[in-house]
């Protein structure tokens, strides 16, 4: 079992992402309230999470919900995640603490008796707290207003480290320092913000920059290794009441520019 936890304000718009993907969301809502928040969740009988590999359906996963207990506690189960990989349990528990705060803490579980799957579960913990991170800058300066998310990655056969280079370059990013205000040129599409986060370890890199163009948002640029496979990501979630519409337009130039940027076998969303 693995454990992801974080300390929270009230706000609204949680979101995640599996851990070993450049890809997919899938989300809840921490709505304002005095005491921590009140969870809000369209219950289905089945879950559904698309972790945005094109229109193939091959990195897709469904679940059953099996407990939903507002505001304290959502619990599914995924089936399929990954190849053959055996059902995971996710458990997601919402614990008030004094000072108008909570703590969210993220729990799963693999039904199996074979280790086969152990580096998978643990892999878990290296994507998810990324998108706390997100929801964390959400909370402390967007919360209540309308998301919308834009997404973007390009793969290729390469290194991750010299992908990096080429897209943080590219980006006006190359040693960046959080606090510090960046824009990106006028050949790259447009970026300016405060840097928020800058993460590097072997598996991937990323830099967080708090938006106030093209809009109020998060931008989450950043590449991954799997295997042979070098990926360069952008990822916006943007904010306000025409986030829809301009995250549209947005992912749109987002997609054409890392086509043309970074080598490729194929793009994805």
């Amino acid at each position: 079992m693995t454990v992801t936890s974080v300390w929270l304000l009230p706000g609204d718009n949680f979101t995640g992402r599996k851990s070993n993907q450049e890809s997919g969301l899938c989300g809840f809502r921490v709505g304002k309230s005095p005491a921590c928040g009140i969870l809000r969740f369209r219950v289905f009988s089945i879950s559904g999470f698309d972790f945005g590999e094109g229109d193939s359906g091959e990195q897709t996963s469904s679940g059953i919900v099996t407990e939903w207990d507002p505001p304290h506690r959502l619990a599914y189960e995924e089936h399929g995640w990954s190849g053959e990989a055996p059902p995971v349990a996710t458990e997601v528990v919402v614990t008030s603490r004094s000072g108008d705060r909570c703590v969210i803490r993220m729990m799963h579980s693999l039904f199996t008796s074979k280790d086969d799957w152990d580096d998978e579960l643990e892999s878990f913990e290296t994507g998810w707290p990324g998108f706390f991170d997100v929801l964390r800058v959400y909370l402390k300066n967007f919360a209540g207003q309308p998301a919308a998310v834009a997404h973007a990655t390009v793969r290729h056969t390469g290194v991750q480290a010299e992908t990096w280079s080429s897209l943080i370059g590219a980006l006006n990013l190359t040693g960046v320092n959080v606090g510090e205000r960046h824009e990106t040129d006028s050949a790259a599409p447009r970026l300016a913000g405060v840097v928020e986060k800058v993460h590097q370890d072997s598996f991937s890199r990323d830099v967080m920059i708090r938006l106030d163009e093209p809009s109020d948002g998060i931008a989450v640029v950043g590449t991954c290794q799997l295997g042979d496979q070098a990926s360069g990501v952008v990822s916006l979630y943007l904010y306000g009441d025409g986030a829809a519409q301009l995250a549209a337009e947005e992912q749109a130039k987002w997609r054409q520019w890392l086509a043309e940027l970074l080598p490729r076998d194929r793009v994805t969303t």
